[in-house]
C-alpha cells in the first residue's frame, strides 16, 4: 500500500474540504461534514481532516500510477477551488506493509 499526505495552510479549509467533496460525490462514493471528508476513488481512497490554519489530505492507493492520478486529481481542483489563495500541494509518500529482511 502506499500513502500519500499533504496539508495545505489556508484559513478556509473546510470550506475547500466540503468543496472538494461534494464535487468528487457526482461521481464516486464521498461522505464529509465541516471537519472531515472521505472520497473513494476508484484508484484509491482520500480522507481530509480540516482545522482553522490548515487541510490536511491522506491518500492510499496500491499501485504508483493510481497515486499519481489520485495526486493529480486533487492537486487540479483544489488548484481550481483555492485560486485566489494559489495553494500547491507538497506531497509526502511512504510504502507501507514493507518488510525488512534482516
Amino acid at each position: 500500500m502506499i500513502e500519500a499526505t499533504s496539508t495545505a495552510q489556508t484559513a478556509s479549509a473546510s470550506k475547500y474540504l466540503q468543496q472538494l467533496c461534494k464535487h468528487f460525490a457526482h461521481k464516486v462514493p464521498a461522505n464529509w461534514d465541516a471537519l472531515k471528508g472521505e472520497v473513494t476513488f476508484p484508484f484509491g481512497l482520500c480522507r481530509m481532516e480540516a482545522n482553522e490554519t490548515c487541510l490536511t489530505i491522506r491518500c492510499e492507493s496500491d499501485e504508483e500510477q493510481h497515486m499519481e492520478r489520485m495526486k493529480g486529481v486533487i492537486d487540479n481542483h483544489l488548484e481550481r477551488f483555492a485560486w485566489r489563495e494559489n495553494l500547491k500541494l507538497d506531497w509526502r509518500t511512504a510504502e507501507q506493509g514493507t518488510v525488512s529482511a534482516e
